[in-house]
């Protein structure tokens, strides 16, 4: 028994060593009548880091200095703000009665053995609707079926360098690059700016604005 007891705990903590450090964001957007809501939040190496609720966007980390935070901040309330008026506007010409619920989950991972994983999953009301393919910069359908709306929004999204080029950049460089300065800190917070946490949330919102206009255009039977 006492051996199995150190087998356990030497594995216990082989699984603590390898555990990645990781970089994530969640953004929720819920779509009702013309009206949105935003929510989400981003951690770094599993502390809270950011956290969007409706348009306040506040670092919980002193990550930033507050002149800088302030400009990111008002950033993300611009394209929010763009995002919201943009469903103002679609439900004017082809009100929507039911709710639509968008959630994007991006980020990255850094392993033991120095390799990396990004990722950016999107569904739409609690069912996968979009990925995108860092490796070669590619949004692809999840959603059941051919349906028109996950083509349209895939078609949206394929056009803009902000939702293609730009974020596979900050996929693949940016948020690794994040996890490279907090594993050198080695426990000691890094000195380098995590401004690119904040570009999350903007690329975040830009793929939602692909999608909102997805959504809005099929579901009024005009794609």
């Amino acid at each position: 028994m006492l051996r199995l007891l150190l087998l356990w705990g030497a594995l216990g903590c082989g699984a603590d060593q390898a555990a990645p450090l990781a970089f994530t964001m969640l953004q929720r957007t819920r779509v009702s009548k013309g009206s949105s809501i935003f929510w989400g939040n981003a951690s770094l190496d599993g502390r809270l880091s950011h956290l969007l609720e409706g348009l306040n966007v506040t670092q919980v980390l002193p990550l930033e200095p507050p002149d800088a935070w302030a400009r990111r901040q008002q950033d993300v309330i611009t394209y929010l703000l763009y995002f919201a008026q943009l469903v103002k506007l679609f439900n004017k010409e082809r009100p929507i009665n039911y709710t639509q619920s968008l959630s994007c989950r991006l980020g990255c991972r850094l392993f033991p053995n120095d390799t990396a994983h990004s990722f950016y999953e999107v569904t739409l009301n609690g069912t996968a609707f979009l990925s995108f393919h860092v490796s070669n910069a590619t949004w692809e359908r999840r959603w059941p079926g051919g349906d028109a709306v996950a083509a349209f929004a895939e078609k949206e999204l394929m056009k803009y360098p902000k939702t293609t080029q730009d974020l596979q950049h900050f996929l693949n460089t940016t948020c690794v690059g994040i996890l490279w300065a907090q594993r050198a800190a080695t426990g000691k917070q890094s000195s380098r700016s995590h401004a690119p946490l904040v570009l999350g949330l903007v690329l975040g919102t830009f793929g939602l604005l692909g999608m909102a206009v997805g959504v809005f255009l099929c579901t009024g039977g005009s794609c």
